[in-house]
């Protein structure tokens, strides 16, 4: 299968496809890890971004390394998401999670 890949020299297309995957896939974690976490959940992504991070050193198939390092700063990038994603609910244009707002102590509206 290497051979076939290097062969047709596709490794960019694969990469560019986990990429993809990739970016497409944290998307609606963020939403949902933001509904059902609140902002808590920034911390979750930074121990993925790290774990993604010691993978993308830690791997010596270029492939592997080049999807961890993918993977990590992805985590990083939704940790802002997160918080940008409760000020999208605040104004509205996200569902709020009442059931959460409810077991907290304040509720900021």
């Amino acid at each position: 299968m290497t051979e076939f890949i290097q062969q047709y020299n596709l490794m960019g297309l694969l990469i560019g496809a986990a990429t993809f995957l990739i970016i497409g896939l944290f998307h609606p974690l963020v939403i949902k890890g933001e509904y059902y976490f609140g902002t808590r959940i920034w911390v979750a992504f930074l121990l993925l971004g790290i774990a993604g991070c010691v993978g993308s050193i830690y791997f010596l198939d270029m492939f592997l390394s080049i999807v961890s390092g993918v993977v990590a700063f992805s985590s990083f990038w939704s940790i802002k998401e997160v918080f940008e994603q409760e000020q999208r609910v605040k104004k509205g244009w996200f569902p709020c999670n009442e059931r959460r707002l409810k077991n907290s102590k304040t509720i900021d509206k």
